[in-house]
């Protein structure tokens, strides 16, 4: 899908419960990820919803990144790591 770009999104967040809310929100826009980091394929109009989900989940005590990067270099893996990828579509469930 054009008009997406590859972001990495992180979190430590204190509080189980919002912890929780957290992950389900991150992994309605994830692609892949482990633990409390995820790749997103995201454009515009996703990166603003991820952000004000988000937002709305965690407070002040909490942190969350998210890193533009550059998709013009290649991507290196190591160990059993899965190159990201944008497909024309995937399911979010």
């Amino acid at each position: 899908m054009k008009g997406r770009s590859l972001h990495l999104a992180a979190y430590d967040v204190r509080n189980p419960r919002r912890l929780r809310r957290a992950l389900d929100v991150l992994k309605d826009f994830a692609c892949g990820g482990q633990k409390s980091v995820f790749e997103c394929w995201l454009d515009d109009f996703e990166k603003t919803e991820l952000l004000e989900r988000v937002k709305a989940v965690l407070q002040e005590e909490d942190r969350f990144l998210l890193v533009p990067l550059a998709t013009h270099h290649p991507v290196r893996v190591l160990g059993i790591a899965v190159e990201p990828r944008d497909d024309e579509w995937y399911y979010v469930g």
